[in-house]
């Protein structure tokens, strides 16, 4: 890496907020993505998201905290991800509760994690809500619209069926990496459309083979 005041420093570093949606999976597996990747991911995880990580996995929080290469106390508010000054290339907040996506749309930010969300909009970097949670009434969908409206890129967990996903661990991969695309980053546990899978390939170029996960 570079010099911390340089450009390229702050590419390397993503922030990862985990709220308490069903599907920690997501934001679990993203923390191990980007250790992959050699990116340095910043993580907030709210009280909720630390219970739903004892319901829905067999991982402590702490256990997660040792994914990420730097961690913060949700009420940390003094903490470096509360301020614009502290450069990063974006945050994905995975999965994201309905009661968080209303604070960040409405910018009444009560933790680090919304606060955190609510700098990455003003500063005007990428900012991914993957929103978790179905079906939506209309006050929801109005807070995605008015997240659309200020900048937040709304990826939906929805599974990508043309990848031809054996297992759970295929799809959440699949979504990861959608969510790494956003960012410019190549995760090659993507399958990609035109390019990996043989029905989506044109001519006769013979689709590689698939990185399976150890």
């Amino acid at each position: 890496m570079t010099a911390k005041n340089g450009e390229n420093w702050s590419k390397q570093r993503l922030i990862v907020g985990i709220s308490g949606a069903s599907g920690v999976v997501l934001g679990i597996r993203l923390l191990e993505a980007l250790a992959e990747l050699e990116t340095e991911s910043h993580l907030v995880m709210s009280k909720a998201a630390e219970m739903t990580i004892g319901y829905e996995t067999p991982l402590t929080p702490r256990d997660v905290r040792a994914k990420a290469a730097h961690t913060y106390a949700i009420g940390d508010i003094a903490a470096p991800l509360a301020s614009g000054s502290f450069k990063t290339a974006g945050m994905i907040v995975a999965p994201c509760s309905v009661k968080t996506m209303a604070e960040i749309a409405t910018g009444v930010t009560s933790s680090l994690l919304t606060r955190a969300a609510d700098v990455t909009l003003k500063e005007r970097r990428p900012l991914v809500l993957v929103v978790r949670e179905t079906p939506l009434h209309l006050g929801h969908l109005r807070s995605l619209t008015q997240l659309a409206e200020i900048g937040a890129i709304i990826l939906p967990p929805v599974p990508a069926f043309y990848a031809e996903p054996h297992s759970l661990s295929d799809m959440v991969d699949q979504m990861v990496g959608r969510m790494l695309d956003v960012f410019g980053y190549n995760w090659p546990q993507v399958r990609r459309w035109g390019e990996d899978l043989a029905k989506g390939r044109r001519g006769n170029a013979k689709a590689g083979p698939r990185q399976e996960r150890p």
